[in-house]
């Protein structure tokens, strides 16, 4: 059963009466013809709603459920996956899913954040908020990728890093801080792909790659909506002004040079066609990996150096 958004009750409402009517007309009586029209208004209706999507609304389309997560990736885009577990230090972390595998017989080292699709799975991912092992494991990973020339993919969808006692006990800020300082250190090329939730500290360990992509309707942010709306105004309701003025959304990030692709969602977002959504992906990477092909270790290094040195530039006058 599809799940609405709040500013989708509108489309539900046409959905839910052509459904009802399509199956009148399977038991007999003579309405498809208002079933068709009704499916013809909604798919308008749906095409008004995703033209002008704010901000707030870009960061519901994020974090619907039925959107596909980093495992729906693996399973579709890469054959001959091997997961790999633990940091060899304290634990495994099930939030970050990682291993060797071949996409489109290309052998790559995919690291990525998974966030669980019922309520079991979630709580076993810890809703893909990654513990220090977690980042320590995706060191391992990197350092492994380089030693082979594999380049690196990362699938980031996290609300953030763990905020829990234990997790800083075992110090989750130095392990952020490493896995995003061997981002710029490997020599392989590196992409990285914000698939839902892009948040904080958590998402740029996962991000210091020399490309970075963002679906069309994924949301890239320092902080949640919420906890800025919190912080500033002491109010989370005021979380659709915190969105705006976060500059979280895709086009705001290419504009401002944060990103450097953005991946068109099939028409009313991820959810409404995740194989179709996959298979976007599935392309920008490829040709991602592309445009680094043939360059040394070197050339690589220097040139991610230069796009993080870059950020923050874009449109200062000189």
């Amino acid at each position: 059963m599809t799940q609405y958004l709040d500013f989708e009750k509108p489309l539900a409402d046409l959905e839910g009466k052509a459904t009802e009517l399509r199956a009148m007309a399977e038991a007999g009586d003579d309405v498809l013809e208002q079933a068709n029209a009704l499916d013809a208004k909604a798919q308008t209706k749906l095409e008004a709603l995703y033209k002008n999507l704010t901000a707030w609304q870009k960061c519901q389309v994020a974090r619907h459920p039925e959107r596909p997560h980093c495992l729906d990736y693996v399973r579709e885009l890469f054959t001959e996956f091997t997961p790999l577990a633990g940091d060899r230090n304290f634990a495994e972390d099930l939030s970050v899913i990682g291993g060797m595998a071949r996409l489109n017989g290309r052998p790559v080292m995919v690291i990525g954040q998974e966030k669980g699709d019922d309520t079991k799975s979630r709580l076993t991912r810890n809703f893909g908020m990654a513990r220090p092992e977690g980042y320590r494991k995706a060191v391992r990973l990197m350092d492994l990728a380089d030693r082979f020339g594999l380049p690196v993919i990362s699938l980031i969808d996290t609300p953030g890093a763990y905020p829990g006692k234990g997790a800083e006990e075992r110090g989750q800020s130095d392990a952020i801080a490493r896995s995003t300082q061997k981002g710029l250190q490997i020599g392989v090329p590196s992409v990285s792909v914000v698939i839902g939730e892009g948040g904080s500290g958590g998402a740029v360990a996962f991000a210091t790659s020399s490309r970075v992509a963002m679906l069309e309707h994924s949301i890239y942010s320092v902080i949640s909506p919420e906890g800025c709306a919190s912080i500033l105004w002491k109010e989370a309701e005021k979380m659709r002004e915190a969105a705006e003025a976060l500059k979280l959304t895709a086009q705001n990030l290419k504009a401002l040079g944060v990103i450097d692709r953005i991946v068109p969602e099939p028409m009313g977002g991820a959810q409404r066609d995740p194989k179709e959504a996959i298979t976007r992906v599935g392309r920008a990477i490829e040709d991602m990996l592309d445009e680094m092909q043939g360059l040394s270790p070197d050339e690589i290094r220097a040139q991610r150096r230069q796009k993080f040195l870059s950020m923050g530039t874009t449109g200062l006058a000189a």
